[in-house]
């Protein structure tokens, strides 16, 4: 969930029918069958924000995320949730509150209550911006470990606040989906590491305001046996993000092999979001067209359930 990874993904010759299909509200390819959902960035080369989102929709895709959704302007995340019902897109998360990933904080299961006080301000500053996006998920990280706590009591700590947080959203029909980060490469020192110890923490809660992201690129890095365990924790998986390992670019460049996970999504009936949630292998516009073969490739060899 870095806020930094952002590249640039398009293709190049698809440009006066994008341009058409703009004005039209009309896509010119294929839908995928899953609602994969590129972010700021996928197509940078196609101009700004809301160009971006018309071009994605001119792919076929049908979803779109954004992290920093909640740091934008109210005016441009009114343009951006307008851009998204006028092409037909389910607007997938946004961080609903950051952490200061310089400072390792919050200590969400601290002695000290202060940090998951703000922690709930955050949820509750977050709840008008989802519905202004008409957003259904919002990613919450459950901070970093306090080594003079021992770790049960810390996980005590954090399902309280986590069910205190599910209380305040589930009036407005929201979820919390919150992410395992891998600490073997990216996020030393956090507390919620794999979706097994999420939905631990999900069940504790005991909500349907609070669930786990499953993202792919982190739980194969720090545990791996992807299909198993999403398999075990379903129940509790409100959100899921795919990201290639090693290096974090789209599907087909690492050692996950998706079309595999597409025909058990599917298999599973699974209409929710899945987040683009990575870089791409290839700089400009080579790397976007590249971007969308890859989603092509493993919606199309997924197969039918």
């Amino acid at each position: 969930m870095d806020v930094t990874r952002r590249t640039v993904l398009a293709a190049a010759s698809a440009a006066p029918l994008a341009a058409s299909a703009q004005v039209a509200g009309t896509s010119n390819a294929a839908r995928f069958s899953l609602k994969y959902a590129p972010h700021e960035g996928s197509f940078a080369s196609r101009g700004g924000l809301i160009e971006q989102i018309a071009y994605a929709a001119d792919q076929g895709f049908t979803a779109w995320e954004d992290n920093e959704a909640a740091a934008r302007p109210i005016a441009e995340q009114t343009r951006m949730a307008n851009a998204l019902s006028s092409r037909g897109m389910t607007m997938g998360v946004f961080v609903a509150s950051m952490p200061r990933w310089r400072e390792s904080r919050p200590l969400l299961g601290a002695a000290n209550g202060e940090e998951r006080e703000a922690f709930l301000k955050d949820i509750r500053g977050a709840i008008e911006v989802a519905k202004r996006l008409d957003a259904r998920r919002m990613t919450v990280v459950t901070g970093f470990m306090d080594p003079r706590v021992p770790v049960d009591i810390q996980t005590a700590r954090v399902i309280d606040v986590m069910r205190r947080a599910g209380d305040i959203v589930a009036p407005h029909g929201i979820a919390m989906v919150m992410e395992p980060l891998n600490t073997r490469r990216d996020h030393p020192g956090v507390y919620m590491q794999t979706v097994a110890q999420g939905y631990a923490v999900a069940r504790g809660a005991n909500s349907a305001a609070v669930k786990v992201l499953a993202d792919l690129y982190h739980e194969q890095i720090q545990s791996g046996n992807l299909i198993p365990t999403l398999d075990t924790c379903w129940d509790e998986i409100g959100y899921i993000q795919f990201g290639d390992n090693p290096g974090r670019k789209e599907p087909g460049t690492g050692e996950i092999n998706y079309a595999s996970i597409v025909r058990w999504l599917r298999a599973k009936r699974y209409n929710g979001v899945i987040g683009m949630e990575h870089g791409n292998s290839v700089a400009g516009r080579a790397g976007e067209e590249r971007l969308v073969a890859a989603y092509r490739a493993i919606d199309r060899s997924g197969g039918e359930a």
